[in-house]
């Protein structure tokens, strides 16, 4: 059984990889400037990240029996074109929603207690102990808004406890009362997230009914003191009227690990502000995480090669 990963990687994630691979099965990585095209002919499973698997990709791999998508977000995946081949589509929610909850922290703390900006004065011989204090914040006690409360969402709502914030949520379908119960987190309409949280942070699929989502007229909304979180995907927010929302002073700052094209240009406005920490997709992006997206992956992948159904399987 030939698994390729269509991510070229360097020698030692793919050493991570192998170190999970199960016997039976061997791996094929694409290597840099390799058509996926070229490199699937032979597969019988692909593990996909961000390479685009096209209508033309799932034509050309006719040994194809399962595309594993090592994340929770699929848009790069031509699913219609795999319905019509008849080629299942798993996800790995294994790996991903704990570093991706953890690093929702990393960016708000980062933002409120200016750390970029203190790293580098440091660096540069100024000592700015007290400069910094009025534009300085707690996360204690805040009102955290959650777009989407699935399984990040829940994540996050899980570790802002700990914080002792006050937790909103908006979903496009409510959670059950047990669920709000057990998350202390308060259902309230979008534009009321909007209006009443310090910090907003995504986590919802990017669909055609997402897509800027979070544009000039949401940004309006917000407290001009109030920090938008995005980990969840480019596309969401619309990034020229972010500019102009926290070059004005409309919202506090943004913490970002997705944009809309990727990797965006050194032109990307953003990248040059003092209130936007930027990073470049590793909300996921931890050894820890990839040795469990791996080891669910292959182990999807034997299920399917004994003739049962995949976990996590796109409907």
């Amino acid at each position: 059984m030939q698994v390729v990963y269509l991510e070229p990687v360097p020698d030692d994630v793919e050493a991570i990889i192998r170190g999970c691979l199960p016997d039976g099965f061997t791996l094929r990585v694409r290597r840099a400037g390799e058509s996926p095209v070229d490199a699937v002919r032979e597969a019988d499973f692909a593990l996909v990240a961000t390479t685009p698997l096209t209508a033309e990709v799932i034509a050309a791999a006719p040994r194809l029996k399962l595309i594993q998508h090592q994340g929770v977000g699929y848009d790069n995946v031509d699913v219609a074109a795999a319905a019509r081949a008849g080629i299942p589509i798993g996800l790995t929610p294994e790996g991903t929603s704990k570093p991706v909850a953890e690093i929702v922290f990393l960016l708000i703390l980062s933002l409120y207690r200016n750390l970029f900006i203190a790293n580098r004065t440091l660096r540069q011989g100024q000592w700015l102990q007290w400069e910094l204090r009025p534009q300085s914040y707690n996360l204690v006690g805040k009102q955290v808004g959650i777009a989407g409360l699935g399984r990040i969402g829940r994540e996050v709502a899980q570790r802002a406890k700990a914080f002792e914030c006050e937790l909103l949520y908006f979903d496009l379908v409510r959670a059950p009362a047990e669920v709000e119960a057990e998350f202390e987190v308060e259902y309230v309409p979008f534009e009321d997230l909007l209006a009443k949280s310090d910090v907003i942070t995504l986590h919802v699929p990017r669909t055609e009914e997402t897509r800027g989502m979070i544009g000039a007229a949401e940004l309006a909304r917000m407290k001009p003191t109030a920090l938008l979180i995005n980990t969840a995907r480019g596309g969401l927010v619309d990034e020229a009227a972010l500019y102009q929302a926290l070059t004005s002073g409309q919202i506090g700052g943004a913490g970002l690990d997705v944009f809309a094209v990727e990797p965006p240009g050194a032109d990307n406005a953003l990248l040059h502000l003092d209130n936007v920490v930027a990073t470049p997709h590793i909300a996921a992006g931890t050894r820890d995480a990839l040795a469990d997206k791996m080891t669910a992956a292959f182990a999807n992948m034997q299920r399917v090669a004994e003739g049962q159904a995949p976990r996590n399987q796109v409907e």
